[in-house]
């Protein structure tokens, strides 16, 4: 009977303790220094967009040309879309996710990286600069300023321009029907 009673205060213990810590796990999951792993989990297990905004001020998707997959020389093609703007248009995030990378180097310049839903790594460069207080690891929502339209990297010389690529598990697909879809008229049944 003693050995029973023992047990059961155990018992009774160790599922208090583990309420307790259930208790703490969530109450610190809602809060805001848990903002980027909450943002995380939820692009990891969101399915990818099938439509986006255009991420530059003031552009429409039809004033867009199509150069996915245009040749780059000789040994490389276009992986993404090229947004003309004025110099200094705010560029805006097409898709809520996590901030992975701001860069100033190779053909990109200034970029940054945004992991966004179905794990698709979405590319900005040739940014002017970025967007002040923009970090790494920063969880953003889907029209978060980035930066501004510029000509760095290898853009130098050229009308300024944001490049905007995305990358999925198959490497470069084209962003202009995404960005088109957006721009459709809703459909009617």
């Amino acid at each position: 009977m003693r050995r029973t009673a023992h047990r059961l205060r155990r018992l009774a213990w160790t599922l208090l303790w583990l309420a307790m810590l259930a208790a703490l796990l969530a109450w610190a999951w809602g809060q805001p220094f848990m903002a980027s792993p909450r943002m995380l989990w939820d692009v990891s297990r969101a399915p990818a967009p099938e439509a986006l905004p255009v991420p530059v001020d003031g552009v429409r998707a039809k004033q867009i040309a199509d150069t996915f997959g245009a040749p780059r020389g000789t040994d490389r093609t276009h992986q993404g879309v090229d947004i003309f703007a004025p110099r200094g248009t705010p560029v805006r995030s097409a898709t809520r996710g996590i901030v992975v990378a701001i860069d100033d180097s190779g053909l990109g310049g200034r970029q940054v990286w945004v992991l966004g839903p179905g794990r698709e790594r979405h590319y900005y460069a040739h940014l002017d600069d970025w967007a002040p207080g923009l970090a790494t690891g920063q969880a953003i929502q889907a029209g978060h300023r980035l930066g501004f339209v510029g000509t760095t990297g290898n853009a130098r010389g050229t009308p300024p321009h944001l490049h905007y690529g995305i990358y999925g598990r198959n490497g470069a697909y084209d962003p202009l029907p995404l960005l088109r879809a957006d721009a459709a008229p809703a459909m009617t049944r």
